[in-house]
């Protein structure tokens, strides 16, 4: 029995991750299905891989970027302006995406009771000053809080500090820069079962009925996503690497989309990013930057999800308004979703903003954010796999397009 027991464990660990996530998937699908009690007991082991990724991620990416940066040799290219310009781009296109979906298929809202359990933005102003504020933050706070923005300016001000200090020093950043990566690798063994716990308790608790309701707003949500990672990033890729796109798209979505998907946090899907980055061939002083700075302000997914819940709101109470002052709506929206991807309902919280510029009372924003609590389950899964797989995906395209890859240069497995 033994034997068995380990033969059936050796053939199991021969398959891939991917494999072992998607087989855990269907597990926690059956599970939900024919036993919701045991389904909701295992829970607990989802619960505890996210719990896993969010403590292992503030700390990883403040060690990578100070050691990406302090031991950066001179001469040596980064592309992180490009992969920038690409998040953008991909907001920009997200947006109008959006709208012109919202056009098409207009859509409207049963209004429920307010969600008063939640604290919208003030303005503009108040976000931006959030933003600021951020950057400025304690490095221990941001570390425990896991503010990323802060963790960064923190990062990269000791990356550059560090540039002059000795190298026996640089040397030790490095080593506890590899031994966080080694931590994050045994996180990330455990996605399988995470994954299981995470499905298995979220269909037993709240199984997808109470979508029935919303079916078109999500049809409409779900669908503008599912043409950005399937279409438009596909095009993007291609007017950067001159090739065919889906290897490299489907890569993403496969190794970074699946697991964003049920974590439902970018945060949480840092480590997952950085580690398909180095299997990818990439160089670390470009990812190690534009991975956490991309689940921080790489918002395409949360621009489609403004947009079209206030597009969905408008359209409910008869206001008229043309294309142009929509996309106006969900750039503006969008831009302030970079300071308040954090906070907890993300995007959410910024419809009320992007309400108040059609004259929308507040109370009635409320309800729109309550409805879009009610559809989180698979609204906000879909905008997290969206926005993590597409920085990975902006980070790979950009370092190909420059011939900084390990694949451009002989190194690793053809993709």
């Amino acid at each position: 029995m033994s034997n068995l027991s380990t033969q059936l464990f050796r053939a199991y660990n021969r398959v891939g991750l991917v494999t072992q996530i998607v087989i855990g998937l269907v597990a926690g699908c059956l599970l939900a299905l024919l036993w919701p009690q045991a389904a909701q007991s295992v829970s607990l082991l989802g619960d505890l891989f996210v719990a896993g990724l969010k403590a292992v991620a503030p700390i990883l990416v403040f060690v990578l970027v100070t050691s990406s940066l302090a031991n950066h040799k001179r001469g040596q290219p980064t592309h992180i302006r490009p992969i920038l310009l690409l998040y953008a781009l991909g907001t920009v296109t997200a947006a109008a995406v959006a709208v012109i979906a919202s056009f098409v298929f207009p859509t409207s809202l049963t209004l429920v009771s307010q969600a008063s359990d939640v604290v919208p933005p003030e303005g503009v102003g108040a976000v931006l000053k959030t933003l600021l504020f951020s950057i400025v933050d304690n490095p221990v706070r941001a570390l425990l809080q896991g503010n990323f923005i802060g963790i960064l300016a923190w990062a990269i001000g000791l990356g550059f500090a560090f540039r002059h200090a000795r190298e026996s020093t640089r040397d030790l950043i490095a080593d506890v820069s590899d031994g966080v990566t080694l931590i994050v690798k045994v996180v990330i063994r455990f996605a399988p079962l995470g994954i299981f716990g995470l499905v298995a308790g979220t269909l037993a608790e709240s199984g997808f009925g109470a979508l029935a309701g919303y079916f078109q707003l999500l049809l409409v949500l779900v669908g503008s996503m599912l043409f950005m990672a399937l279409v438009v990033n596909p095009l993007i890729v291609f007017w950067q690497i001159r090739r065919n796109p889906y290897p490299l798209v489907l890569t993403c979505l496969r190794e970074s989309g699946i697991t964003a998907f049920f974590t439902r946090s970018s945060a949480a899907n840092i480590p997952v990013n950085m580690q398909l980055c180095e299997r990818l061939g990439l160089h670390k002083d470009t990812y190690s930057v534009s991975i956490p700075l991309g689940a921080t302000i790489n918002m395409g997914g949360a621009a489609i999800t403004i947009t079209v819940l206030t597009l969905a709101a408008v359209n409910t109470l008869g206001i008229v308004v043309d294309i142009p002052t929509a996309i106006l709506l969900s750039l503006l929206a969008a831009i302030c979703a970079c300071g308040a991807s954090g906070v907890a309902g993300g995007s959410l919280l910024l419809i009320p903003l992007a309400c108040s510029l059609f004259g929308i009372s507040n109370d009635l924003a409320m309800q729109v954010v309550a409805v879009g609590f009610i559809i989180g389950v698979v609204q906000d899964s879909a905008e997290t796999a969206l926005n993590s797989s597409t920085d990975a995906l902006f980070t790979a395209a950009s370092c190909i397009a420059h011939g900084d890859v390990a694949v451009e240069r002989g190194e690793g497995a053809q993709l």
